[in-house]
């Protein structure tokens, strides 16, 4: 099944990147609201779950227009459905995956993407041994087939799980082939182009932050 999606319009400008950061926490909050029957929520019980302050909730916020009322706050289910049109959570995107070894394998057999929205619809790999192999109930398909595959399955989104000597060049070429969101899983600094949205995850760099906090014995601060 191919699913259509677009790029969002009518995004405000000059949204700070921690802002659009926070917002699919505000979205994940906001449903688990709802599923447990809350219909209003306050700027205060949402700043100490985000732990924020209700004045940045309500900062955040207001770059996308004017939310709830005065002293009664939010409604969840109004406000979730306004956030979820902000970041293109209404719909849902065609990805494409680039890189069928132990990671790209993860990747596919990882349940969370869909019910988001996310649907893991191709897979392509330079390795001639898994061309044409089913992994994941997808078929890998060549990298001479992507720039053919992007536009016939309109690939919105791209997710690089290549090695890291390889990694420029794949993102190199989605970009060419039109993809505009890219998440990479290599542990380099990649380069884009202009109008393109590169998205660099490095558990690694992440553990090396964790550590500095368990060094200087201030983790529990």
């Amino acid at each position: 099944m191919v699913i259509r999606g677009s790029t969002p319009m009518g995004m405000p400008s000059g949204v700070p990147e921690v802002v659009i950061m926070r917002l699919p926490q505000y979205i994940r909050i906001l449903s688990e609201m709802l599923a447990g029957g809350v219909e209003m929520v306050s700027s205060q019980q949402l700043g100490e779950m985000l732990q924020v302050t209700p004045a940045q909730i309500r900062k955040d916020l207001s770059y996308f227009g004017r939310f709830g009322k005065q002293g009664r706050g939010y409604n969840v289910k109004g406000l979730l459905a306004e956030l979820k049109e902000i970041m293109g959570l209404d719909r849902s995107w065609n990805v494409g995956l680039v890189g069928v070894g132990r990671l790209g394998r993860a990747i596919l057999s990882y349940p969370g993407f869909a019910p988001e929205g996310f649907h893991i619809i191709a897979a392509f790999d330079a390795d001639p041994n898994l061309v044409g192999r089913v992994i994941g109930n997808l078929n890998v398909q060549s990298m001479n087939e992507l720039d053919t595959v992007v536009k016939e399955l309109d690939i919105s989104i791209g997710i690089v799980a290549v090695p890291s000597r390889h990694a420029q060049g794949v993102i190199d070429r989605l970009m060419d082939c039109g993809i505009k969101a890219i998440l990479s899983y290599a542990p380099i600094a990649p380069q884009g182009q202009a109008g393109v949205k590169i998205r660099n995850i490095d558990p690694v760099l992440s553990l090396q932050t964790m550590t500095f906090y368990l060094s200087s014995g201030s983790a529990e601060d």
